[in-house]
């Protein structure tokens, strides 16, 4: 986005490339897992310092960072990276973009691509070929970002997933779209197996 025009519309740029549910297949692989890792960094380093303009706050109603916190982007998967030839070359959707430490966007990230989900799921719809191993791509995704221990990241993980069944509920309790929905739909459900799954599962990825 380049700003606001005389009328109040955005004024938007378009970036060459591949996104959404193109992007899955391009972290299967050590290479772009790495590529995906390394370029989190490169984006949490670029905005390291970064401020908002005096009066406005982010989507949290927070107008830091504050100390040690950087500006995160909040839904850093696959899906909202632009690739082009098998390269991560820009970011999309920042909605939920707010002042945290650089681990919330770790382990958001881990999630989707150690991944945190049963081989079923891996096989049918993250274009897995085989099931994958979990450990292996946490270590890999970890020292590619720039981490020296894969300490604490599995509970960092499972502290995101819960944090995912709060915000839904709380914003669906406000009676904002698209979480009204989501709830009257059984999304929280899945998400409170989610966590399930994580916690049952952590020995996949210790």
């Amino acid at each position: 986005m380049r700003g606001i025009d005389e009328e109040g519309r955005e004024v938007l740029t378009y970036l060459e490339g591949e996104s959404g549910s193109q992007g899955w297949d391009k972290v299967v692989d050590d290479t772009g897992l790495v590529s995906f890792a390394r370029f989190l960094r490169g984006y949490h380093d670029a905005v390291a310092g970064f401020r908002l303009a005096e009066g406005l706050s982010w989507c949290s109603g927070e107008s830091g960072p504050g100390d040690g916190e950087v500006v995160c982007h909040g839904d850093f998967g696959p899906w909202n990276i632009v690739w082009a030839q098998g390269d991560p070359v820009g970011i999309l959707d920042w909605d939920y973009a707010r002042p945290a430490d650089r681990l919330h966007d770790i382990a958001y990230a881990l999630e989707y691509v150690a991944p945190f989900r049963d081989d079923a799921e891996c096989l049918r719809w993250l274009r897995y070929p085989e099931p994958p191993d979990r450990r292996h791509r946490l270590e890999l995704f970890a020292g590619a970002y720039g981490l020296t221990s894969t300490d604490g990241l599995v509970d960092a993980v499972i502290d995101v997933q819960k944090a995912a069944v709060e915000q839904v509920r709380t914003l669906a309790s406000r009676g904002l779209q698209p979480q009204v929905r989501w709830v009257a739909d059984g999304y929280l459900d899945d998400l409170a197996q989610r966590v399930h799954w994580s916690r049952a599962n952590r020995h996949l990825f210790e």
